[in-house]
């Protein structure tokens, strides 16, 4: 391979910031900052959210046509307006 064309791909220690989850995978993400996980030191890439926090993954999200009925109540209310 030539020298000094490919990024540094290397381990990195990512971390949610909305819950303190961490995980170690292999990336060529800048980072300026250092964090230590199982007793060895990493690059630190934080994340504002990842599959342990974000609603889709959790189960926690809600659907929008169980919310109290908003989408019958639009699609009522401009059925007469398409239909022209």
């Amino acid at each position: 391979m030539k020298e000094g064309i490919h990024p540094d791909y290397r381990e990195v220690l990512f971390v949610d910031l909305s819950n303190g989850f961490k995980f170690v995978t292999r990336s060529c993400v800048p980072t300026k900052e250092t964090d230590t996980f199982d007793g060895k030191e990493y690059p630190l890439f934080k994340l504002d959210t990842s599959s342990e926090s974000h609603p889709f993954y959790t189960g926690t999200q809600k659907s929008v046509d169980n919310m109290g009925g908003r989408v019958e109540r639009f699609r009522n209310r401009y059925a007469k307006t398409a239909a022209k």
